[in-house]
């Protein structure tokens, strides 16, 4: 489905540059395993590109592009392009998806704050909670049940990301802890943009976010044995990697300003051989009612839109909203 040459190009992208993905890959099967890292090196290319980029929104309006021609069945000449185009099509991925990711990407673009705990709930939606209802895609799994765990598991991970980036975050002039925490233990957001430092009070908020986590990590963990039997050692290593990154965060007492937590090949390895026993627990071991729990708010739409419930076509107004505004930049810097 996927030429070998741009497959090998995604899988190198994939090694280098998402290191938690790649170990956590190497437990899916095969059949899996190319098309998730296909899917992941075209987000990852998409993700850096408006992440290192210098005109923002420009990289999001070409990725916008980038996207129309992948589901015209013409990608652009580039091997992540052409790989999520045969996994699109060979897949049937719901477009609604990967416009989730966009969505999520322009949010950054504008410097989208986010006041609330369902605000950043709102933003994991898009850049995490959606990667993994395209796993479930990729599985051949539309269960509703299956997809709302998947969402569970997006969210906790970016949740964890977000409690491990607090430092880098802050001196790139990014946040994306909920600014009513923030202001609650009496720190001014602007102020700590400006001066990031390792106040008490944003250790506190960044260990509150990850309790939110640890929430949605056993709400996941429910859902991953009505997965493929083979595909279950890799959803639970990722969880276990993610949920690891959080333990070095809680470690340093909330602190991810002075230093990034990280986790060891050691600890790694250690996660997959726990995934291995996990997975083959869950063959005997019988399902928790947790599994049944409604999908959060945030993510409902993602669940609809890969269970096929929502087949309505064309772009949602938020993004069209966000997207509009980004054209309005761009021109107006033109």
């Amino acid at each position: 489905m996927i030429d070998p040459r741009d497959m090998a190009h995604c899988r190198e992208a994939i090694r280098t540059g998402s290191l938690s993905f790649h170990a956590a890959s190497r437990l899916l099967p095969p059949a899996v395993r190319d098309p998730a890292l296909a899917l992941y090196a075209f987000c990852r290319m998409s993700d850096d590109a408006v992440d290192e980029g210098a005109d923002k929104g420009a990289a999001v309006l070409g990725l916008r592009d980038r996207l129309d021609l992948v589901y015209r069945g013409t990608p652009a000449d580039a091997p992540a392009d052409r790989a999520f185009a045969a996994v699109v099509e060979g897949f049937e991925m719901p477009r609604a998806l990967p416009e989730a990711l966009l969505e999520g990407f322009a949010w950054d673009a504008v410097g989208r704050r986010y006041e609330t705990l369902s605000g950043v709930m709102d933003y994991s939606a898009r850049v995490a909670a959606a990667v993994g209802a395209m796993m479930c895609v990729l599985m051949r799994v539309r269960d509703r049940d299956a997809l709302a765990r998947a969402c569970d598991l997006g969210l906790a991970m970016q949740l964890t990301n977000i409690a491990r980036d607090v430092g880098e975050d802050a001196r790139a002039g990014r946040l994306y802890l909920p600014m009513e925490w923030l202001r609650a233990e009496g720190i001014d957001p602007d102020g700590f943009l400006a001066r990031p430092k390792a106040w008490p009070g944003v250790a506190r908020v960044t260990l509150r976010l990850l309790d939110e986590a640890d929430r949605l990590y056993a709400r996941a963990d429910a859902g991953v044995a009505s997965l493929p039997l083979p595909c279950r050692p890799g959803i639970h290593a990722a969880g276990l990697i993610y949920g690891a990154i959080g333990t070095c965060v809680r470690r340093a007492r909330g602190d991810s300003v002075t230093a990034r937590a990280r986790t060891g090949q050691g600890r790694k390895l250690a996660c997959l051989v726990a995934a291995g026993a996990k997975a083959a627990m869950s063959a005997v071991g019988p399902r928790a009612a947790v599994l049944h729990a409604e999908p959060e708010p945030e993510v409902a739409f993602l669940v609809r839109a890969a269970a096929r419930e929502d087949l309505r076509r064309g772009r949602s107004d938020t993004l069209l909203s966000v997207l509009a505004q980004l054209e309005a930049q761009d021109r107006g810097m033109a």
